[in-house]
């Protein structure tokens, strides 16, 4: 070996191995609390996910006076009311609270300490919203939504130029198992999000992979893939103004929402030409909830000669062209959709309107 080599080697070496030592030292799961080193502090488990659901919090705050836990996806009566339950800070200054039973699933939450809005600083999941990072927990027993010894896809942030919006923006893409050694073309499903949130929810607090994983593993749904767009804009805080008439748009339905064009000029071509979707009519399908299930509307009701499936779950008004495109659909001056479901309110809510071939 040449001796330059030798000398990169030995100095790589040297740098890596403290590194490896404290990977090895962290390796064992420690107490939920122990004294630190160093003036540290005292090393601190959090969440505890228990056995029967419950879920125990814990953070390092010896100063504070209030330490409160901020968690609207936990159901209030699971988590001690409307305040939250009860923390109580013991000797080494780690504050502690208890919540649950929970259901299984995926839920995000921080702290509040001493009125300041606070990610839990030893937990590493995260899940962003439109204005906002949360800390994140899982309670496993989902058969449909656990990480499995299945196959697994692969889910990627993925940057492209928004010709509409002048700007670069963000979606997240799923692939299924196989994709990256194989040349096989696959159906898509895009999937919009809800107000308030990002492109990055479905796939960590929606858990959207390891749901498709699962489901393509027990062959309940065939291979595809899913993109995720963003569906907040620069600028367009909800909904936007509708866009002005002129010259070629004048007999086109409204829009809801500036993204209905952004959707199809930008995400659906950079989407079909950068991943290996077949690119008609019949293998392309839409769905989504809340403000991404009234964007659904609007995209699939005003271009239904590029989707055969659309599902809305509780779209938040106005719905744009929608109500006029339904009523163009039923007289089939469009074409038919193979299959359409909307629904409004909570499960088990029947839908509002079912269409299929």
């Amino acid at each position: 070996m040449h001796r330059a080599t030798i000398r990169i080697a030995l100095t790589l070496a040297a740098i890596l191995a403290p590194v490896a030592a404290g990977l090895a030292q962290q390796a064992g799961a420690p107490p939920p609390t122990q004294a630190g080193r160093g003036g540290r502090g005292p090393a601190v488990m959090s969440p505890e996910i228990q056995p029967d659901g419950h879920v125990v919090f814990r953070i390092a705050a010896p100063h504070a006076e209030t330490v409160t836990l901020n968690a609207g996806d936990i159901p209030e009566p699971n988590r001690g009311g409307r305040g939250g339950p009860a923390f109580q800070k013991n000797e080494a200054g780690v504050w502690e609270a208890a919540t649950g039973p929970l259901q299984p699933g995926a839920y995000r939450y921080v702290f509040q300490v001493d009125g300041v809005r606070v990610l839990d600083p030893v937990n590493t999941r995260l899940s962003e919203s439109n204005t906002n990072a949360w800390s994140m927990l899982y309670v496993p027993g989902s058969d449909f939504m656990d990480t499995k010894d299945v196959p697994h896809g692969a889910v990627a942030s993925v940057y492209y130029y928004s010709s509409v919006l002048k700007t670069t923006r963000r979606m997240h893409v799923y692939t299924p198992p196989g994709y990256e050694t194989g040349s096989q073309k696959y159906p898509v499903f895009y999937l919009l999000h809800g107000a308030g949130d990002t492109d990055d929810a479905w796939t960590s607090v929606g858990r959207a992979g390891f749901i498709f994983d699962n489901l393509i593993a027990t062959k309940k749904v065939k291979p595809m893939i899913l993109v995720m767009p963003a569906g907040h804009q620069p600028g367009v805080p909800g909904f936007g103004a509708p866009p002005a008439a002129g010259p070629g748009v004048t007999n086109r339905p409204t829009a809801v929402n500036p993204f209905t064009d952004e959707f199809v000029t930008d995400i659906m071509p950079y989407a079909e030409k950068n991943y290996r979707i077949i690119p008609d009519r019949q293998h392309r399908a839409i769905a989504g909830l809340s403000m991404g299930g009234s964007q659904t509307l609007d995209i699939a009701f005003t271009h239904l000669e590029k989707f055969a499936y659309l599902a809305s779950t509780a779209p938040v008004p106005p719905w744009g062209a929608a109500a006029d495109a339904v009523q163009r659909l039923q007289s089939r001056r469009q074409p038919r959709l193979r299959s359409s479901r909307v629904r409004i309110g909570r499960p088990p809510t029947k839908p509002i309107s079912t269409m299929s071939d």
